[in-house]
C-alpha cells in the first residue's frame, strides 16, 4: 500500500482474546469512514500466549495492518520504537479493548493532519465526554489530573486516556527527550509537548470502562508518582532540555501566565518552602540568637524558593538570566526578613520571653503576609520581563531518515 497518512499503534501484551475482534472493528471503521489513508500496527511488547500468532494471522488477512514483536514488554517502549520509525505523517495509538469510541478518531487526527495542531488526546474529563466507569477509577483519574496540575504545571486534562496523536515532526523531537517504557510514557510526553510550546488538541470522547482490565492500579499509580518526581527533578535542574518549538501556545505558566494556576502552584511551593523555614529555625535556634537564625533560615529557603518558582511556576528553564532572577528573588525576599524581623522585634517589645509556640505562630503570620507580597513581585517584576524564546518548529526540518529495529521482529506488507 501507498504511504500512510495516519500509522495506529494498538499496543498489546497478552492479549489474545480481544486482539482479533478489535482489529478487525478497526479495520473495517477505516474503510468504511475513514477518509485518510492509514495502516495498523499490532504491537506485541513480551506476549506469552497466542497473542503474536494471532497478530500474523490478522497481517495476512489485512494488506493494512502490520505486527511488530517485541521481546520486552512496557507500551511506552514499544510506541516510542514504532512511532521513531514510522513513515507516517500523523502517529496515533489506542488501547487495544477499544473502550473509546472509534467515532472520536477522525476528530483526533484532522487537526494534525491539517497543521491545527501538533498532539491530539481524547480525554474523558472534557466537556461533552461519556464516560462509563467504576467510582474507583474515576477518583483516581481526577486525583492523578491534579496532581499533575500542581505540580508539573499541566495544562491538559486527561494524560492516561489510551487515545492519542503526535505530529510525526514533533515525535522525532520529543521521543529522544522521554524515558519512561511503560504506562507514564504519555504523561511524560504531553509535559514535555507543552513546555517545547506545541499546541494539543482534546476530543471528548465516548469511553467505557474494561471490566476486564488487567491493569495493577496501585503498582501504576505508584510508579507514575516516581515518574512525575524524575520530571519534576530533570526540569527544576535543568538536565531535561527541552527545545521551544513554537511559542504561540506556551503553557500557561510563564510570568503571564493564567493567575490560578500560577497561585496554585506558588502555594505549594510556598507551604513547602515554610515548612522548610520553620524547622531551620528552630534548628539555628538552638544555638544562634533569634534575628540571626530567622535571616540564616529564611535565606537558605529564599534560593530553593525562587528557583522553584522560576522553573514550575512561571516555566522560565536554563541559566540564562537565573542570577538575575534569584538577586530580583532575595530582594523580594529581603522584603519578607523585614517584615518577619520586625514582628519577632515588636514581639519582643511586648513580651521579654515569648514561649517557642508563640513565637513560631508569630513568624507564621508574618511569613504569610510576605508570601503575599513576594507573588506579586514574583510576577511583575522578578519574572515579569522574561521574554519567549524564538519560534523554531516551524523553522527546522528534521531529518526522517529510516532506521533499522534493533530488537523488534515485523511481518509487513
Amino acid at each position: 500500500m501507498n504511504l500512510p497518512q495516519v500509522d495506529i499503534v494498538v499496543p498489546v501484551k497478552n492479549e489474545e482474546r480481544d486482539l482479533a475482534p478489535s482489529v478487525r472493528r478497526l479495520v473495517g471503521y477505516l474503510r468504511e469512514s475513514f477518509p485518510f489513508t492509514a495502516r495498523v500496527t499490532i504491537a506485541d511488547n513480551g506476549s506469552t500466549d497466542g497473542t503474536w500468532a494471532i497478530a500474523r494471522l490478522l497481517c495476512e488477512q489485512f494488506p493494512e495492518v502490520r505486527a511488530v514483536h517485541m521481546e520486552l514488554p512496557g507500551r511506552g517502549r514499544a510506541l516510542r520504537s514504532i512511532w521513531s520509525q514510522s513513515d507516517a505523517d500523523v502517529l496515533a495509538y489506542m488501547d487495544v479493548d477499544l473502550s473509546t469510541d472509534l467515532n472520536a478518531l477522525l476528530p483526533l487526527v484532522a487537526p494534525l493532519l491539517s497543521g491545527h495542531s501538533d498532539l491530539a488526546i481524547g480525554s474523558r474529563l472534557a466537556r461533552g465526554s461519556r464516560v462509563i466507569r467504576g467510582p474507583k477509577r474515576e477518583i483516581i483519574s481526577r486525583c492523578y489530573n491534579m496532581i499533575l496540575r500542581a505540580s508539573l504545571g499541566a495544562g491538559f486534562s486527561d494524560a492516561q486516556c489510551g487515545f492519542k496523536a503526535i505530529n510525526r515532526d514533533a515525535a522525532r523531537v520529543l521521543l529522544p527527550l522521554t524515558e519512561d517504557t511503560g504506562w507514564f510514557f504519555d504523561t511524560e510526553l504531553l509535559v514535555l509537548a507543552e513546555r517545547a510550546g506545541l499546541r494539543i488538541h482534546e476530543v471528548p470522547v465516548d469511553w467505557i470502562d474494561d471490566l476486564d482490565s488487567r491493569v495493577d492500579i496501585v503498582a501504576t499509580a505508584l510508579a507514575d508518582l516516581r515518574g512525575i518526581v524524575r520530571v519534576g527533578r530533570g526540569l527544576a535542574r535543568g538536565t531535561i532540555n527541552v527545545p521551544v518549538l513554537r511559542t504561540s501556545s506556551l503553557p500557561a505558566c510563564g510570568p503571564n501566565g493564567k493567575l490560578p494556576a500560577q497561585l496554585l502552584r506558588f502555594t505549594i511551593i510556598g507551604v513547602l518552602c515554610t515548612i522548610a523555614y520553620v524547622l531551620l529555625y528552630l534548628l539555628f535556634g538552638a544555638f544562634l540568637p533569634n534575628l540571626a537564625a530567622n535571616a540564616v533560615a529564611m535565606g537558605v529557603t529564599a534560593v530553593a524558593n525562587t528557583a522553584a518558582n522560576r522553573r514550575l511556576t512561571f516555566g522560565i528553564s536554563g541559566r540564562a538570566g537565573a542570577a538575575r532572577h534569584q538577586m530580583k528573588g532575595l530582594i523580594a525576599f529581603a522584603i519578607g526578613l523585614a517584615l518577619t524581623s520586625s514582628a519577632l522585634a515588636a514581639l519582643d517589645a511586648v513580651s521579654p520571653r515569648p514561649g517557642r509556640p508563640t513565637e513560631v505562630a508569630v513568624l507564621i503570620g508574618a511569613n504569610l503576609t510576605a508570601t503575599a507580597i513576594r507573588f506579586m513581585l514574583y510576577r511583575r517584576w522578578v519574572f515579569g520581563s522574561a521574554q519567549p524564546q524564538e519560534p523554531a518548529y516551524a523553522q527546522t526540518q528534521y531529518p526522517l531518515t529510516a532506521q533499522r529495529m534493533t530488537q523488534p521482529q515485523e511481518m509487513t506488507r
